[in-house]
């Protein structure tokens, strides 16, 4: 079980970075109607988050910088923002050495228990597992976005 739980957000990590390769630079940025976030709100987020789950973040990791969380919080918006947000580049970086940090993580960590529950998960690999299910769904979400901004470019050329 340990071994699929990791296999599992290796998996979702490489879908999430092959699907950034496939987004242009200049839709990052784009909220299509009807969505709270932009592509690289969900890009910052699923950083943001897993390395909170994962790592302790802002308070027991030094591995990205602290305004991620002002940025890409959960309730955050990209309408918010102020100052300079991390280039594509630099997240889509941020994820690969974030997931070399994961796989170094010892497969005994998967059955330790949290100090407190964390929405009803008591150990640390239910907060793993619920990372890579948190992952895939903003996945999905940015999926959507870009495919309505594909679409919406196609018709006006």
């Amino acid at each position: 079980m340990n071994q699929l739980t990791f296999q599992n957000f290796e998996l979702a990590r490489s879908f999430f970075l092959k699907q950034l390769d496939g987004i242009d630079a200049s839709a990052v940025d784009i909220q299509p109607d009807g969505f709270n976030n932009n592509i690289r709100w969900h890009i910052g987020h699923v950083l943001t988050t897993a390395e909170y789950f994962m790592f302790g973040f802002p308070e027991h990791s030094s591995n990205l910088p602290k305004q991620y969380v002002e940025l890409f919080n959960r309730g955050t918006s990209p309408a918010d923002w102020k100052g300079e947000v991390p280039t594509l580049k630099e997240l889509k970086q941020q994820l690969e050495e974030q997931l070399v940090r994961m796989k170094a993580i010892p497969a005994e960590r998967l059955n330790e228990k949290l100090e407190k529950p964390v929405f009803n998960f008591t150990t640390f690999g239910e907060l793993v597992n619920f990372t890579v299910f948190h992952e895939t769904y903003h996945l999905g979400q940015m999926h959507a976005i870009k495919r309505i901004i594909e679409n919406q470019t196609a018709k006006q050329t």
